[in-house]
């Protein structure tokens, strides 16, 4: 999502990526070595399955809260606002969090003013999570869309890196992005782009992908993919079906794709097969209409048909599907955002990223599933792969503790900034 939410304090629960500008719990990352810090499932023999454990110990209104990802303000967990107030009935992060029993947050540029900061909000929203820890994410594709560059490393965007034509400097950014936003208390990046860039007047994706050629762009996604893995954090490919070629921003308006079935094979779906053979943890949702795969005019977000049909049964993912944020103008123009977010769950959306108005939006959840709309099997199928993804990044049963110190000696390390100046030298 690369719409610029708010004013100074900034911060947002969940998960995201916007669809013009922005899972899988489940697909347990392959390949390459693990880094040395990186977490492993938290498992013991008295624990032979963790994800039932927790899943049984949610009640409806606990499993209804996993799902949402809204906006907060604040810069620290205890930070009060008056917007916090007025919007969702809580004056501080902390306090959403406990009111909707909150699954993850999502960071903003104004949320970050220095490392000690950043890592003093990771921990404290990770305290404020009673029973299950926080995803705790940020749109850090590098390039155009990097939401905590005022600490990170300065690297290269997916552009300059298809350029490269070598898949080992993807999987290396990635790697070294990944190992900076653990450091910062974040464990989910929702990058890389998997998007086609097919059409030159594309006001939204651009150089955020990999380039236009199918085939260099899969490469690239699962090398990503990869040393996202490697160094422990969680990756998101979008935007699913594929938002490369339209010339509308679905931040805006509502874009719709005229590819035929066939060219959707072709051009579109490779880089989400590549992704998920990859081990992705995470998919995103666009909020783009796709007659040909979809002619009831609905964007994808809100299609069974496509992510139900094509992500989970013809692709066959089963992790983590996540909204691009529920704000955007593309999935807003048919239905209030109360019916946005249960026609989301069911299409098949895991997490619903960004809702325009959480109380509303939580209200109709829980309400569809108190009524039997949304069965509790439909609920507990989107918690699961929730709590399965928090398993496989080794925090379900505890969240890690950021150190600053720890932070600083790998943000902007001089091994990192050699590995920024090599990919560009490459891409020339």
């Amino acid at each position: 999502m690369l719409r610029r939410i708010g004013t100074a304090g900034l911060l947002v629960i969940a998960l995201t990526a916007c669809a013009g500008n922005g899972g899988a719990a489940g697909a347990t990352p392959t390949g390459g070595k693990a880094a040395p810090p990186a977490p492993t499932p938290d498992s013991s023999p008295s624990q032979v399955d963790p994800v039932a454990r927790a899943l049984a110990g949610l009640s409806v209104e606990e499993k209804v809260g996993q799902l949402f990802m809204p906006v907060l303000y604040g810069t620290t967990a205890g930070s009060s606002s008056g917007e916090n107030q007025a919007r969702y009935g809580a004056p501080t992060p902390a306090k959403v969090i406990a009111r909707y029993h909150l699954g993850g947050v999502i960071l903003f540029p104004a949320n970050v003013k220095s490392t000690s900061q950043v890592v003093g909000l990771t921990n404290g929203l990770q305290r404020a999570s009673k029973k299950v820890p926080l995803l705790i994410g940020t749109d850090q594709e590098n390039g155009l869309v990097a939401r905590m560059s005022a600490l990170m490393t300065d690297l290269p965007g997916a552009a300059a890196i298809g350029a490269t034509k070598d898949p080992a400097l993807a999987r290396a950014v990635a790697r070294a992005t990944g190992e900076e936003l653990r450091a910062l208390g974040v464990n989910l990046d929702f990058a890389p782009v998997a998007d086609v860039n097919v059409n030159p007047k594309n006001p939204v994706i651009g150089r955020r992908a990999y380039g236009d050629d199918p085939r260099r762009v899969s490469t690239m996604v699962a090398a990503a993919v990869k040393g996202f893995a490697d160094a422990g954090v969680a990756a998101t490919a979008k935007h699913f079906p594929g938002h490369g070629d339209t010339s509308v921003d679905s931040h805006t308006g509502l874009p719709v794709i005229k590819h035929t079935r066939a060219q959707w094979e072709r051009i579109d779906a490779p880089p989400f097969k590549a992704a998920i053979g990859a081990g992705v943890d995470a998919v995103m949702s666009a909020h783009i209409v796709f007659p040909k795969l979809d002619p009831s005019g609905d964007p994808a977000t809100l299609s069974k048909p496509i992510l139900t049909g094509l992500l989970r049964q013809k692709l066959g993912f089963d992790g983590v599907i996540s909204t691009d944020a529920l704000n955007m103008a593309g999935v807003r123009q048919k239905y209030d955002d109360g019916e946005i977010a249960v026609r989301a769950v069911l299409a098949g959306a895991d997490l619903l990223l960004m809702p325009n108005d959480l109380p509303k939006a939580y209200r109709a959840v829980l309400s569809a599933v108190k009524s039997g709309r949304i069965s509790g099997k439909r609920l507990d199928q989107s918690v699961t792969r929730l709590l399965r993804l928090k398993h496989a990044r080794g925090f379900l049963t505890g969240a890690p503790a950021a150190s600053a110190a720890k932070a600083a000696g790998v943000l902007r390390s001089a091994e990192h900034r050699k590995l920024a100046a090599r990919v560009e030298s490459a891409a020339d």
